[in-house]
């Protein structure tokens, strides 16, 4: 039996669900980047990496190639790219929302006095 598709779509947003694997997402988005400049901007255990990168490329969403001794990561497409961006802008406007609420309570708290 096929695996509906909102389940399909809760499991790839489980899969996206790790700070390390957005933060390789989000640096991925400059370009290809090898393993250990990856380990640089996340500060991270190699190892911890690794399990992570390892979900990204099983998932399909990230691509690697060995170059020698050097391994170069890349998202899979820019659909990925355009994903992480939609994101950074919903939670533009939520975190906006949020501002002007709590201005709003600032404002009444300051009038109730």
């Amino acid at each position: 039996m096929a695996v509906p598709l909102y389940q399909a779509k809760a499991e790839f947003f489980r899969m996206l669900g790790h700070p390390v694997r957005i933060r390789v997402l989000e640096l991925l988005q400059s370009g290809p980047m090898p393993v250990r400049d990856l380990l640089a901007a996340i500060e991270v255990e190699p190892s911890a990496l690794s399990q992570q990168l390892a979900v990204l490329r099983r998932s399909g969403i990230v691509t690697a190639v060995r170059e020698g001794a050097t391994v170069v990561y890349a998202l899979a497409g820019w659909d990925v790219a355009e994903l992480m961006r939609a994101a950074r802008r919903i939670l533009t406007e939520m975190l906006a929302g949020q501002h002007e609420l709590l201005t709003e309570l600032r404002e009444a708290e300051v009038s109730a006095q």
